[in-house]
């Protein structure tokens, strides 16, 4: 393929890239403890000249966007005086059952009590190690101290398992509003100032403005990038009529 229609291409493919990840953000700006994602471009293979080619310089082939990640700066608070919800006002991680065995971290604090009188998130999983509410037990009268100890009255029924990792970004995304521990984000470990808010959610972090101005400069790099493409193809076609 001629170099400058591909190098074009990819430039359009690199765009509508990242005109995905804000859009998933958009899609998620209601969603409880949800962090934007973090998108970077980075340049595809360089070839040195050939025969003919200027001494020094190589040729590229355009650039390619790539998701690294989330962006887990605090999202607002927002008061819901309802007693299972709670928020990490600190780093950290609430950890979960995750949906195919092992644990999930999440910051959505939007707990019910499950059938088996367990403590889930709004997705349904429960936390892990999990904390179960006995039969009879008045939601309304439960306490969430800040280290995450659950209680009513002088019973207390467990703590929320409050974790970190030493590099968030590493995590994966795990289609459930929370993320899985890879190597790249090291293992899972108790995260001793990790500290709740009982009563309150925390919001999705994602800045409908910045979005917004980002996705026009996606939209107008997408426009250039096609009319690259668009002039290099009445090049080409100019070209293949003079040899004619």
């Amino acid at each position: 393929m001629n170099t400058a229609l591909s190098t074009a291409a990819a430039g359009m493919e690199a765009q509508q890239a990242w005109m995905n990840a804000l859009s998933n953000d958009i899609a998620n700006v209601s969603t409880t403890g949800y962090k934007s994602l973090r998108v970077g471009f980075r340049d595809l293979l360089y070839q040195s000249p050939g025969r003919g080619g200027a001494e020094g310089t190589a040729t590229g082939a355009g650039a390619a966007a790539e998701v690294f990640g989330q962006n887990f700066e605090q999202g607002a608070l927002e008061a819901t005086e309802r007693p299972l919800d709670v928020a990490l006002t600190t780093p950290g991680f609430i950890q979960v059952r995750a949906a195919g065995g092992g644990v999930a971290l999440t910051r959505d604090g939007n707990l019910q009590i499950g059938p088996d009188g367990q403590l889930r998130t709004a997705s349904g999983q429960a936390l892990e190690p999990p904390v179960r509410i006995p039969r009879g037990v008045d939601p309304g009268k439960i306490s969430i101290a800040s280290d995450g100890t659950v209680s009513a009255g002088r019973r207390s029924f467990g703590r929320i398992p409050l974790v970190e990792v030493t590099n968030p970004s590493g995590l994966q995304a795990d289609g459930e509003n929370g993320y899985l521990p890879t190597a790249a984000s090291g293992p899972v470990r108790t995260a001793p100032k990790a500290r709740l808010q009982q009563g309150v959610l925390e919001a999705s972090n994602v800045d409908m403005a910045s979005v917004m101005t980002a996705m026009t400069e996606a939209q107008q790099g997408y426009a250039l990038a096609s009319k690259a493409v668009t002039t290099q193809d009445e090049v080409l076609a100019v070209a293949n009529g003079l040899i004619r």
